[in-house]
């Protein structure tokens, strides 16, 4: 018998671990319970993991003035989002093979996301078909859809994600490319076998271009098969679904992207893992919500770990986040009573921080409730 090159993790837990304080807690437990080249691919991004560093860095730069005398007594944290009602704005984050984390993967996230009230955003690259995890997800579920090199298996995709009962379409334009991290690299990372992409089982796999010597293997090669705008507007003519596109960092293409008849944006940088070197998500936002302007729904994705992030995001114009990796790690740990715990405590942050901030619901929440650090007087 051949012996594992890495030592096993440890099973999920049954029950909530009772080191858990807070929603963070979890990434750091989550070492004892994923094989250390999975954690470390899942923690790490593209190249030097510079814009991982900076999704979290920039939440560090906002203070959250407290208020007083407020009657929050009604308070709630009910959210609207492309014409639809959530209990909360604390969405899952499309977040491919969860299998790495646990044996039932996306399964499991369905059920934490449904026991709590929250969106599940089923990514393409899932390791459990669409059908399943809608089965286990609750009214409130998104598919996030990646375009395939056949329009034919874009529009399979499309049509079993209205038959499974998702209520929108998330498109990922970012990430045609995706650079392995230094960090994954120099822990031995690779996919594991079982790793696959189960929605794609039939559809014609990925293709490698035959290149002449002087071609670029990036930009006659990979890039030949990225998406364009034609096939943005072709999509957007498939469904009757509200599209939103996830990985806009730029104003010009947010403008853009609400000019062509999308139904809302993610403002995202695939946290961290396309281009290393982009700025952090939350720096970006308040631009992107000028330019869109007050009432188009706009999503945030990149480094909320407690309710203070999910705060700060809402403050400078997000309607919703989206939670990646505190959901992986979340799901190593406990499985689906994990993530549904994770939620709760997010959730409960979120409150706190509402409430002495003297926000009783969501919309309330804006920019004046924060203080850039800078701006402290000496």
């Amino acid at each position: 018998m051949m012996t594992p090159p890495f030592p096993g993790p440890q099973p999920p837990l049954g029950k909530i671990p009772a080191d858990i304080g807070c929603a963070a807690d979890y990434e750091v437990l989550a070492q004892r319970f994923m094989a250390a080249p999975s954690y470390d691919y899942v923690a790490g991004g593209s190249g030097r993991d510079l814009t991982v560093a900076a999704n979290l860095a920039a939440f560090a730069r906002w203070d959250i003035y407290p208020r007083l005398l407020r009657d929050v007594g009604a308070g709630h944290t009910g959210v609207a989002v492309a014409g639809q009602q959530f209990a909360h704005p604390i969405f899952l984050a499309p977040v491919a093979f969860q299998n790495l984390a646990h044996s039932a993967g996306e399964l499991q996230s369905a059920r934490a996301a449904h026991a709590v009230d929250s969106c599940m955003i089923s990514s393409t690259l899932s390791s459990c078909t669409l059908e399943d995890v809608a089965r286990g997800a609750g009214p409130q579920r998104w598919f996030q859809l990646y375009f395939q090199l056949r329009r034919e298996d874009t529009q399979d995709l499309l049509k079993r994600a209205v038959q499974a009962g998702y209520t929108a379409i998330v498109v990922t334009l970012d990430a045609p490319i995706q650079v392995p991290s230094n960090r994954a690299l120099r822990a031995g990372f690779r996919m594991p076998a079982d790793c696959v992409a189960a929605n794609l089982r039939g559809y014609a796999p990925a293709a490698t271009p035959s290149l002449a010597p002087e071609q670029s293997r990036i930009f006659q090669g990979i890039m030949s098969s990225a998406p364009s705008w034609d096939d943005l507007r072709w999509l957007l003519g498939q469904t009757t679904l509200p599209v939103l596109v996830k990985g806009v960092l730029h104003p010009d293409d947010a403008i853009a992207l609400r000019a062509i008849g999308v139904a809302g944006l993610v403002v995202s940088n695939h946290g961290g893992r396309t281009l290393d070197g982009a700025p952090a998500s939350l720096d970006v936002l308040p631009a992107i919500r000028a330019a869109i302007g007050p009432a188009f729904p706009l999503l945030f994705d990149g480094g909320i770990r407690s309710g203070a992030d999910v705060f700060k995001a809402l403050a400078l114009g997000a309607d919703a986040v989206l939670v990646g990796r505190l959901q992986i790690y979340a799901l190593s740990v406990a499985g689906a009573l994990g993530v549904a715990h994770m939620l709760k405590l997010l959730r409960e942050e979120l409150e706190v921080c509402m409430a002495l901030a003297g926000c009783a619901t969501v919309g309330e929440i804006d920019g004046g409730a924060l203080l850039r650090r800078q701006d402290l007087p000496c």
